[in-house]
């Protein structure tokens, strides 16, 4: 009778602390997690400094989280004060709106080595295409911060604990994302979210800094637009990623698992990946992939995507002649693999990107007015293109 009423007692106190249930959790931004390949003396300094990044979400919710990575360390890593806020034009933060971000209920945390982190929910409503600034102080510093080396924003580091700061004081401009890997919205009603899985040009190199004009931004606004509130867009672009061999990141195969499944609320995932296994092995003076090689590494994707119940859609490889790894077989590669891509049924559709760039009197080029100047990038109006050349309906 005694161990059944203190056992009552515990389960009581149990749910009497216990948080309210989350209702449904989606990414609404993402950067993929890498680590840093910067030698050590051109890293940005981080000890007893704040670091400020500012993002702009897909979708909207009552709530938000933060995931911080440690995940490419084999360090622990201390977090001091954390503060979230909406951000202005400037990434200063809002009047009213700054928040302290908790993690299981305590200002600052350790993240384990090779772990992630999430915070604890934060009561800041936020609508679709809101900018947040989001600011850490790191005590001890991050010798092996994890990153994600190419951001298309502008970032800072300060001295001390300047979390809470409306504007920095003494700032140094920063390029890469530090340690902040995604950002999760809360609704009563939980969100999707689409995650667009590629190498640089997903990433976003070479679009306008703090434009938000990548092809993933520009397809979230069209998303907005067509009335899709709910639906988040992840970006897992990875510049010099690949699809089966190492180049910045690991391999789409390897972190599919990771950077694709693992998102909470992924009902779909858009893959632009190929251009650099097939380049890159040209310029190496490595045997180019063939066709049947890398559509293997598509079947794969789809076959472990359709285990998970999610969708995939498969867009063609854009063209890159002129790029200084273009060659002639890798461009017969290309040819042949888009064939694929377009005919075949088992992928839950394609988006034919590489048409809707192309040079039409030499479609082995980007047309002149998407290309940033190297052959290979597209600039904003190429970027914009891609967004509007991809049928909404595939994401349904």
């Amino acid at each position: 009778m005694k161990r059944s009423m203190m056992l009552g007692v515990v389960l009581t106190g149990a749910l009497m602390t216990t948080p309210a249930l989350a209702d449904g959790w989606s990414r609404s931004w993402m950067a993929a997690p890498l680590v840093s390949k910067a030698p050590p003396e051109k890293r940005p300094e981080l000890q007893d400094r704040t670091v400020r990044q500012v993002v702009r979400i897909s979708s909207g919710g009552q709530r938000i989280r933060l995931r911080l990575s440690n995940e490419m360390s084999t360090q622990p890593l201390l977090l001091g004060a954390v503060h979230v806020a909406l951000a202005d034009e400037n990434g200063a933060i809002m009047a009213g709106s700054d928040h302290v971000v908790t993690f299981n209920g305590a200002q600052g945390a350790t993240v384990p080595a090779r772990a992630p982190l999430l915070s604890d929910p934060i009561a800041l409503p936020v609508k679709p295409l809101t900018r947040l600034t989001i600011s850490l102080h790191l005590p001890q510093g991050a010798p092996e911060a994890t990153v994600h080396s190419y951001s298309a924003a502008t970032g800072w580091t300060a001295p001390g604990d300047q979390t809470g700061a409306t504007s920095l004081t003494d700032a140094t401009v920063i390029g890469p994302r530090i340690i902040l890997s995604g950002v999760e919205v809360e609704n009563r009603r939980a969100g999707t979210t689409i995650v667009t899985l590629g190498d640089s040009i997903t990433d976003g190199v070479r679009a306008t800094t703090d434009s938000n004009r990548r092809w993933p931004d520009l397809l979230a606004e069209r998303l907005q637009k067509a009335g899709r509130t709910s639906v988040g867009v992840a970006n897992a672009g990875i510049s010099a990623n690949r699809l089966l061999s190492e180049g910045d990141g690991n391999n789409a195969l390897a972190r599919f698992d990771s950077d694709v499944l693992a998102v909470p609320g992924v009902t779909h995932v858009v893959v632009l990946e190929g251009v650099n296994d097939i380049g890159s092995a040209f310029a190496q003076k490595r045997p180019i992939p063939t066709r049947d090689a890398l559509v293997g590494a598509y079947r794969q994707m789809i076959a472990r995507a359709h285990d998970r119940g999610v969708k995939i859609i498969l867009a063609t490889i854009l063209p890159y002649k002129g790029a200084g790894y273009w060659s002639e077989q890798g461009e017969a590669v290309r040819v042949a693999v888009n064939d694929w891509i377009r005919q075949n049924d088992e992928a839950d559709g394609f988006v034919d990107l590489a048409k809707a760039i192309a040079d039409l009197a030499d479609p082995a080029r980007m047309a002149k007015p998407y290309d940033v100047g190297d052959a290979l990038h597209p600039n904003d109006a190429g970027f914009r293109v891609m967004a509007d050349a991809i049928d909404l309906k595939l994401l349904r």
